[in-house]
C-alpha cells in the first residue's frame, strides 16, 4: 500500500483548519508542508506560523520539504515546529552529509529531493543516510504542474541503487500525481504519494485519497 501525503500548498489557507481536520478524517498518511523561499524557487509560501498549528492539530507523520537556500540554519526551528520528516534540497546542500547528520541528530527522519534535472547518481555515496529521496516530478515552485514522465526511469534507476546498497530509503514523488499516472508511478518504485490538486481541487477529496491507497 501506497503512502498518501497531500500537500497543503493546494488547501485552502481561509478554511486550513477544515482541511486538516478533513486529513484527519481520511485514509491520508502523511502532512506533506512545502516551504519556499523566493530565493532557491521562484515562489514564497508558508513558514513556522502554519506549520507549528498545522502539526500540533494532527497525530499523523509532518513531511517539511524544504525548497529554501541554507536548510541548516532552521533545522532546528522545524524540529521545534513539529516536524517528523525533513527533506533538504542536494541542490541547496554543498555539504549534504553535514546536513542529514544535523536532521537526525534533532530525532527527525532525513530527506532529500532531487530536482527533475538532477541524477540519481549523486546519491550514490549517502544513499544509506536517507530515509526518503524526494524525486521532483514537476519543476518546483508550484503547485497544479503537469508530471514529467523522464521521472518513471528515474524512479527506478533510484529504486535499483536503494536495492544494490542495501538501504532502507522511501522513495517519495512529488509533482502532478494524478489518479491516471498513479499506478505507473507505483509500479516503476515509488512508495509515497504526494498529491496536491488532485486530493484537494477533487469533488470528494477524502475520497480521492482512498482511491490513492488502494492502488
Amino acid at each position: 500500500m501506497p503512502i498518501i501525503a497531500p500537500s497543503l500548498l493546494s488547501a485552502d489557507f481561509l478554511n486550513l483548519q477544515k482541511d486538516c481536520e478533513m486529513l484527519n478524517a481520511s485514509e491520508a498518511d502523511w502532512f506533506h508542508l512545502d516551504v519556499m523561499d523566493g530565493s532557491f524557487v521562484p515562489n514564497i509560501s508558508f513558514g513556522f506560523p502554519v506549520i507549528e498549528p498545522v502539526c500540533k492539530a494532527t497525530t499523523k507523520v509532518c513531511d517539511v520539504h524544504l525548497m529554501i537556500l541554507e536548510p541548516g540554519k532552521y533545522a532546528e526551528a522545524f524540529q521545534k515546529a513539529g516536524a517528523n520528516i525533513l527533506t533538504v534540497h542536494i541542490e541547496a546542500c554543498p555539504h549534504l552529509h553535514r546536513n542529514l547528520q544535523q536532521i537526525k541528530s534533532l530525532g527527525m527522519k532525513a530527506g532529500v529531493a532531487l530536482n527533475p534535472h538532477t541524477p540519481v547518481d549523486q546519491l550514490h555515496d549517502i544513499i544509506q543516510d536517507i530515509d526518503l529521496v524526494c524525486l521532483m516530478s514537476v519543476n518546483p515552485g508550484f503547485g497544479g504542474q503537469q508530471f514529467i514522465p523522464r521521472t518513471l526511469d528515474k524512479i527506478r534507476a533510484l529504486k535499483q541503487l536503494i536495492t544494490e546498497r542495501g538501504a532502507n530509503t522511501l522513495i517519495e514523488i512529488d509533482g502532478g500525481v494524478t489518479l491516471e499516472n498513479a499506478p505507473s508511478i507505483l509500479q516503476a518504485g515509488a512508495d509515497v504519494l504526494v498529491a496536491g490538486n488532485t486530493v484537494f481541487k477533487s469533488a470528494d477529496p477524502v475520497a480521492t485519497i482512498a482511491a490513492l491507497k488502494k492502488l
